[in-house]
């Protein structure tokens, strides 16, 4: 059984799944296109029904399956899979939609232009040639390959325990590297690469970083990240649309198409109000038209990240060399490519070198004859049968009997004057023919310069354009350039929806006003945050769970004061289940001489130096490591030099200095800040200063505040003090930060209700009291956040 199955195994690597590095062809394809030049289809002959080609094919060459070879024969033709096709076909032979090929019957079909490149010379003994399944016929074993088919067209197939996905290319380049490598063998990959870029899909797209392309050129194999052509149209104003051109290569357009819709449907990407395919004859049109609210470069990088759009392409250069299959880098494809074109330019030259020998060898005779012509004729005419004069001429002019049976078989039109000068004539160019071969055999450079120009030749006849783009870098470095900069207020709601609003939306107001309705939520939501950063700033998110992201303030979809927002999946699309954003912090630059100190609802505490977290990626990094139960409360900015002060639910503070905390990593898990009392929790921690106030704000709209030096000092772990009276009027602590009377903050209702109140207007009062009312609420009402407004060194408002 072990025998067996590892003779299966070779004869599926060798006989189907992979193509050999000197033709790039798998048998089933170097029979199609060796039966069809047998039968005569080349490119400016008529078209033949498939079925006639498969029934050649399958009788005479290959004894699989029909259908497999007519698949087989349909990609051949396709321009969308191969970058040049081999194959011209008439009819319905599929499309990108992943509509199949009409049936055999109805299709018709001959060889490309460019194929006859794989054919030529097959008749002056270049190949090797063995019996075919039932010993009745002779196939070659290669093609002469003139053309570097495994690298322009590439190659897929899956064997036993092994694969190849060799990426197509741009046959110009392929042209312009092999012959700089056949002047300079010493080249190196990166030389390569400055000529030959990277894979040319037959579809475009952009492939984005040359990483994967040196991988998959110097080892062999590499991944490479192809996008879609995207343009926008529309203006600032107007309703915009995203148009898509070019498609990665091997995307089905019309499931694309459904994915999107699918999408759209399941509101996993928001902003698109209509999708159609308008595509036709003269090229891919896919208009994808967004709300006028929407920024297309975060539905553009949302459709990239849920669909086809963006896809990954692995490069494995898996060929049969030396009956083996063996993993290549770029430069031994073309090493082997060279010497094969060496080997069959040889094999060609030696066959027409012992052609032209045969024919001067019968020229020198009829010049012979011609001299001697009235003798000849004579010899001929006294002889009584073919070969006694065969014999005579043979003994008279010392001819041997090929020269003999030529003189013979020579027309009597041979005898004027003119087809004498013409036997001459072929004689002197028969003999330069001669040592113009014999020349290029004496050196293998001769030959080089042969492929070298014949390269060249092919490259003036077909080579074309690159269609696929390579860029290098990210792909919104200018998206920034053309936000403007505004300062903006961002709420996120408990159901997890977020959007941004200019700052000057909103009004300051006295203590005790209703507000400004702020955003209309749905029922049973909630506004869980709020701060105002500007547009060009980073926004740090740190999730309930522990993790981190990071977006530019511009990203974030700008709405009005009564939209409800975008679901903030669509923004942070790795949050998991019951995971949602608990603090965010505007970042102007990760350096090293600032820390973010976190705090848990258990009360344990950590502090980690700021550029520990520049790196942040797009699922998502651990800021923290939580233990079972517990939960990020706050993430605070901090110097090192300040002083922390950890607020409870019922009314507990503990005040201590930073330095007690010692700097960890990123995924460390901290230390003890305040120690709890049964069924309290930690609601809320803030860097103070020695000097200022603290203000307290209830779940009930309470508010008061304290001289920070009334909270004596405790030390890291301990119970602290109180900071509030709590009871059933006040309710529980929900927020306590520092302030000075120049402050504002904001207040957000769980329906969604907005007050800015003047800090200044809120009373002075000591620890022991239960404050006043800061915000009137409706009945079951509760205020679900609070942000301080704050001026920072640029005259810019920052919120926390």
């Amino acid at each position: 059984m072990k025998r067996a199955f590892i003779d299966y195994s070779m004869s599926v690597i060798m006989s189907r799944a992979l193509p050999d590095v000197r033709d790039g062809l798998k048998p089933v394809h170097r029979r199609i296109l060796y039966a069809m030049n047998d039968m005569g289809l080349t490119h400016d002959k008529p078209y033949k029904k498939s079925a006639r080609v498969v029934g050649e094919v399958l009788g005479k060459y290959h004894p699989h399956g029909d259908q497999a070879v007519y698949d087989s024969m349909v990609r051949m033709a396709q321009d969308f899979s191969l970058r040049y096709p081999l194959v011209d076909g008439q009819g319905n032979y599929g499309s990108i939609d992943g509509d199949s090929a009409a049936a055999m019957r109805y299709t018709e079909t001959r060889l490309a232009k460019i194929a006859k490149l794989m054919i030529q010379d097959i008749d002056k003994e270049t190949v090797d040639w063995t019996e075919n399944f039932d010993g009745s016929l002779k196939e070659p074993l290669m093609l002469p390959a003139k053309l570097p088919n495994l690298l322009i067209n590439g190659s897929s197939g899956i064997a036993v325990g092994m694969a190849t996905n060799m990426a197509p290319h741009n046959l110009s380049e392929v042209i312009d590297g092999t012959i700089q490598l056949i002047e300079n063998p010493e080249m190196t990959t990166a030389d390569l690469m400055e000529t030959i870029q990277g894979p040319d899909f037959p579809t475009g797209g952009i492939i984005y970083g040359k990483g994967g392309i040196l991988s998959a050129y110097s080892e062999g194999k590499g991944l490479v990240r192809v996008r879609a052509r995207i343009e926008v149209e529309g203006k600032e104003k107007d309703k915009k649309k995203i148009i898509v051109t070019e498609l990665p290569y091997q995307v089905n357009k019309s499931k694309l198409l459904k994915n999107i819709a699918e999408l759209v449907k399941n509101k996993k990407i928001e902003g698109i109000t209509d999708l159609r395919d308008e595509s036709d004859r003269n090229g891919m049109r896919i208009v994808i038209e967004l709300r006028r609210d929407a920024i297309e470069d975060v539905v553009i990088n949302q459709l990239y990240e849920h669909t086809d759009l963006q896809t990954t392409f692995g490069i494995l250069n898996l060929a049969i060399v030396d009956s083996e299959p063996k993993i290549l880098a770029l430069k031994e494809i073309l090493e082997h490519y060279i010497n094969y074109r060496v080997e069959v330019i040889t094999h060609r030259t030696t066959y027409e070198l012992n052609k032209a020998k045969e024919k001067i060898h019968i020229l020198e005779g009829l010049i012979i004859a011609l001299k001697n012509i009235d003798e000849v004729i004579r010899i001929i005419r006294k002889s009584k049968q073919v070969d006694e004069a065969k014999d005579n001429l043979m003994k008279r002019f010392d001819f041997s009997e090929k020269q003999a049976k030529a003189i013979l078989d020579m027309r009597l039109q041979k005898l004027t004057g003119m087809e004498i000068e013409g036997v001459e004539k072929d004689y002197n160019e028969t003999k330069n023919l001669i040592e113009k071969l014999e020349i290029l055999l004496s050196d293998k450079q001769n030959i080089l310069d042969v492929i070298k120009n014949e390269l060249l030749e092919i490259k003036e006849q077909f080579g074309d354009k690159r269609r696929t783009e390579i860029v290098e870098g990210e792909i919104d470095i200018e998206v920034e350039d053309l936000i403007p900069v505004q300062d903006v207020v961002i709420t996120i709601t408990d159901s997890g929806y977020i959007k941004r609003i200019p700052c000057e939306t909103y009004r300051t107001q006295h203590r005790g006003g209703k507000g400004l309705k702020g955003m209309q939520t749905k029922e049973e939501d909630v506004v869980v945050d709020s701060f105002i950063t500007s547009t060009h700033d980073y926004i740090m998110f740190f999730t309930n769970h522990g993790k981190a992201f990071w977006l530019k303030g511009y990203k974030i979809p700008e709405g009005t004061r009564h939209a409800k927002g975008k679901a903030i999946i669509n923004l942070l699309p790795r949050l998991e289940e019951n995971e949602y954003v608990e603090t965010a912090i505007p970042i102007h630059e990760f350096d090293d001489a600032h820390f973010l100190v976190f705090v848990t609802k258990k009360g344990i505490i950590k502090k980690t130096v700021l550029s520990a977290y520049s790196n942040v990626r797009v699922n998502g990094i651990r800021a923290i490591k939580l233990d079972e139960d517990d939960e990020l409360i706050n993430t605070k900015l901090s110097d090192g030099k300040q002083t922390v002060m950890i607020a409870t639910a019922k009314g507990q503070a503990c005040r201590f200095d930073e330095k007690e905390v010692r700097p960890m990593g990123r995924v460390a898990r901290g230390v003890i800040g305040i120690r709890l009392a049964k069924d309290d929790k930690v609601v809320s921690m803030e860097i103070v200063g020695e000097e200022g106030n603290l203000i307290t704000i209830t779940e009930n709209g309470y508010g008061k505040r304290s001289p920070i030096q009334e909270y004596r000092k405790t030390h890291r772990g301990s119970k602290g003090v109180r900071t509030i009276i709590t009871n059933e009027r006040n309710g529980k602590v929900i927020w306590v930060r520092e302030v000075v009377d120049e402050d504002d903050i904001m207040l957000t209702s769980m329906d969604g209700m907005m007050v800015r109140v003047p800090v200044k207007d809120i009373r002075i009062q000591g620890r022991n009291t239960m404050g006043v009312t800061i915000m009137k609420l409706n009945k079951q009402d509760k205020v679900a956040s609070v942000a301080k407004i704050i001026e920072d060194e640029n005259s810019e408002n920052n919120l926390e």
